[in-house]
């Protein structure tokens, strides 16, 4: 029997979530509809009955948290950011995840790298929030690298990291104010700075790259940033961000059906949507 996914947003012409989706599905033989379902906050409640009687929905901004009261039960995922963007239907129970932090997780674990030691992220807004507190949760020794104006959000994502792990390191710079001499195993990009079209911006300068073991840039479009080619560059294991929007949709698959994938073929899946965002902006 075919069952019934949909994507839920406000504006999402340029989502790659549906073949992303696709491919899961038809890797496992499945059979399925997924629909796109736009939405502005107000009109949840006339579209309840649809959205609860689909057996399962991804959930993009501006909806991740107005989607919550649909929820019956919230997974620990959930709980931890008040944010959900996969939901699971199953006998009419509805319960919430957030598959963003997975995707996060296995992305950094697939690259061949992790958290220990002292690790950069730039940025700590939206994504970059749920960055700082896995790599922090994760054992990281956090240097958080923000601009003045979001140094409020640096302060406020300390204090959650500190409530949720009490020996937990972490330290604020202003991005101008990078150490010089510092070693990083992992540097994170959350910032937007790169990303298409202005891709010719870098959010740090050379020598922090050159500081990096590894480099993450939560960037999809380009699929290789002005970030990634220079730490590709220099030898590091580096990865762009459509790793980890493939990644927390096979998390969702798997709480949806329980399916397990092939990592050769999570990576052809990576590849062919790079291609694809490629291929859109020519």
């Amino acid at each position: 029997m075919s069952k019934k996914y949909a994507l839920l947003g406000e504006s999402l012409k340029h989502t790659m979530s549906p073949p992303i989706h696709k491919r899961l599905f038809e890797l496992k033989g499945r059979e399925f509809s997924y629909e796109i379902i736009e939405l502005k906050a107000d009109e949840l409640e006339a579209n309840r009955d649809r959205l609860l009687s689909l057996t399962g929905m991804n959930i993009t901004i501006p909806h991740k948290t107005g989607i919550i009261p649909y929820c019956d039960r919230l997974d620990k995922s959930a709980k931890r950011y008040n944010s959900v963007n996969c939901i699971d239907n199953k006998d009419g129970i509805h319960t919430g995840f957030n598959t963003d932090c997975d995707g996060f997780l296995k992305t950094i674990e697939a690259m061949g790298t992790g958290f220990s030691g002292d690790v950069l992220l730039i940025g700590c807004g939206g994504v970059g929030r749920m960055m700082a507190i896995e790599a922090a949760l994760e054992g990281a020794a956090l240097t958080i690298a923000v601009l003045q104006s979001d140094m409020g959000l640096a302060l406020q994502v300390t204090k959650e990291i500190k409530a949720m792990k009490a020996d937990a390191q972490v330290e604020i710079v202003l991005n101008t104010e990078i150490p010089a001499d510092k070693h990083y195993s992992l540097l994170m990009n959350a910032t937007p700075v790169g990303m298409f079209p202005k891709v010719d911006g870098c959010p740090v300068p050379d020598r922090v790259i050159e500081q990096s073991d590894a480099v993450f840039d939560v960037i999809y479009n380009p699929r290789k940033t002005v970030l990634i080619k220079k730490a590709e560059a220099l030898g590091k294991k580096a990865s762009g961000g459509m790793a980890m929007l493939v990644y927390q949709a096979v998390s969702a698959h798997e709480i949806w059906d329980g399916d397990r994938y092939d990592e050769a073929d999570i990576t052809a899946l990576i590849h062919d949507m790079e291609d694809l965002v490629e291929s859109s902006d020519r």
